[in-house]
C-alpha cells in the first residue's frame, strides 16, 4: 500500500510503526534495546486514519504501549518534544499530499476495510540521514 500511495519521491523507507522520531545518545539507546526481553505478539489494525497530509493505519495494543511507556521513561531526559506527546500508533500508507488527496484515498481505503492483525517481531534502530535513511540495528523479540 506504501508503495503505491507514498510519493515516491519522498518513500525512503518500507512500512513501519514508528515509536520514536529522535533518540540523542546511541549507546543508551543500544544499552536499553539490547535489555528488552519481549515475546513476540499480535498488534490490530482497526482502521484508517486521517493525517491531514495523508493517510496510515490505526494501531491497537496493549503490549505495544507497555513497550512505547518503558522506552519513554528510559529515554526521558532527552526525549524531543515530538516524542514527549501522546502516542497514537499508525502506520503510515501516504503522506506529505494535498488534503484532498488525502481524504479520497482515506475514502477509497475505508470503503472495503476490515480489521486485522499482525506480528510484532522485533525493533529496528535507524540513523537519519537527512533524507534517505541508514538502518543501525534490528532487536528481534523471542518466539
Amino acid at each position: 500500500m506504501r508503495t503505491e500511495h507514498f510519493p515516491p519521491e519522498r518513500n525512503f523507507l518500507r512500512a513501519h510503526l514508528t515509536l520514536f522520531h529522535h533518540l540523542k545518545n546511541e549507546p543508551q539507546t543500544t544499552r536499553v534495546l539490547q535489555a528488552i526481553d519481549q515475546q513476540a505478539f499480535s498488534i490490530k489494525i482497526t482502521g484508517m486514519k486521517f493525517l491531514g497530509a495523508g493517510v496510515a493505519y490505526a494501531i491497537e495494543s496493549l503490549e505495544l504501549q507497555e513497550i512505547r511507556n518503558h522506552l519513554a521513561r528510559a529515554f526521558k531526559e532527552t526525549l524531543i518534544p515530538q516524542d514527549l506527546q501522546g502516542y497514537r500508533p499508525h502506520i503510515t500508507v501516504q503522506n506529505k499530499v494535498t488534503p484532498a488527496q488525502a481524504k479520497s484515498l482515506l475514502q477509497s481505503l475505508s470503503e472495503n476495510f476490515e480489521p486485522f492483525s499482525a506480528t510484532a517481531i522485533g525493533l529496528d534502530l535507524w540513523h537519519y540521514l537527512g533524507g534517505p535513511w541508514e538502518h543501525h540495528s534490528s532487536y528481534t523479540f523471542g518466539s
